[in-house]
């Protein structure tokens, strides 16, 4: 015969479900905040991806709490330390700190959401615990899938030794934080779960990469990949002279757009998008530098001249982040 309290009793089972619910709410709000100021496509995407899942994951929780004696759809932290690790977990919030956001979420707060739902699944009561059970089985499937491809993407933006060195410190800090907190649910991490291997997240990861990586060779016609060159040569230079050459109008470069870029000591130059609008292509061009990056737009149209830009902008100019 069944008892009917066990490791997890009513009171107990809906306090739980409240903490994991904070966790996921803010994780899902956090996550929405930051795709806007995310600039790298794949990272852009998984984010966005994942943002429904843990918003139905929410939803489910908040739901099964009435079932539980409890307010509907109500989110509780464990403690004051919980809000904290959640403070610093969101505190990433310059464009350069992709990995940061990235490591926060699919390598700490996923894998111990995992390892909690796992623990709860383990430990749950027969009698009145199925369908607790049956939301936190299918929040770990998604878990599961989001951590796999969290961890290609990120293997996707760490290629080097010093930008894996800056992921393995902001995990262990963070990883830090949240066993002081005591977990989630304030109660003590759990074991950790196993490393998920999901073939649909590494499928759904590999289609976010292919939409971000840059191909060999951009489809412009000859001509243009001359004046693309040219310009790029001149913008590099800092040849105000010889910028003007490839613009329809040579006040298109107006002192504005030359200033911003005066303090910076570019080496290269590289095509990073194209594409068309209207009889124009679209061209954006990004100039690297040992501590500046920025990225400039230029709209191009064939004539008489040959291929001249109708307009030309600085989108984006930013310093390099040291690692």
């Amino acid at each position: 015969m069944y008892p009917l309290d066990g490791p997890h009793s009513v009171e107990h089972s809906a306090r739980l479900i409240r903490h994991y619910r904070y966790a996921v709410e803010r994780m899902m709000r956090v996550m929405g905040g930051w795709l806007a100021l995310t600039p790298e496509i794949s990272a852009k995407l998984l984010m966005g991806r994942h943002v429904w899942d843990n918003a139905q994951h929410a939803d489910a929780l908040g739901r099964r709490l009435p079932e539980l004696r409890a307010h509907v759809q109500e989110s509780e932290p464990a403690s004051e330390r919980v809000v904290a690790f959640m403070d610093a977990l969101e505190s990433p919030e310059t464009p350069e700190r992709t990995v940061e956001r990235l490591v926060g979420v699919y390598r700490v707060l996923k894998p111990h959401l995992l390892a909690a739902y796992e623990g709860h699944l383990g430990g749950a009561n027969a009698i009145y615990e199925p369908p607790t059970c049956r939301i936190l089985a299918r929040c770990a499937e998604d878990e599961r899938r989001h951590i796999t491809a969290g961890e290609r993407v990120l293997a996707h933006l760490t290629p080097t030794p010093e930008a894996r060195a800056r992921a393995a410190a902001w995990q262990a800090r963070l990883e830090a934080m949240l066993a002081d907190a005591g977990g989630v649910t304030g109660e003590g991490l759990p074991p950790a779960a196993a490393r998920p291997s999901s073939p649909e997240g590494e499928t759904e990861a590999e289609e976010f990469i292919r939409l971000e990586t840059r191909p060999a060779r951009w489809p412009l016609p000859d001509p243009l990949r001359v004046a693309v060159q040219g310009l790029g040569d001149a913008l590099v230079a800092h040849d105000g002279v010889g910028v003007r050459r490839w613009l329809a109008e040579p006040g298109l470069w107006s002192e504005a757009a030359e200033s911003a870029l005066a303090a910076g000591r570019f080496t290269t130059h590289v095509v990073v998008a194209v594409a068309r609008i209207g009889r124009q292509l679209l061209v954006k061009i990004r100039l690297d530098g040992p501590s500046v990056s920025a990225t400039l737009a230029a709209r191009w149209a064939g004539g008489p001249d040959g291929w001249r830009a109708h307009a030309l902008d600085v989108a984006r100019l930013e310093p390099l982040r040291s690692v």
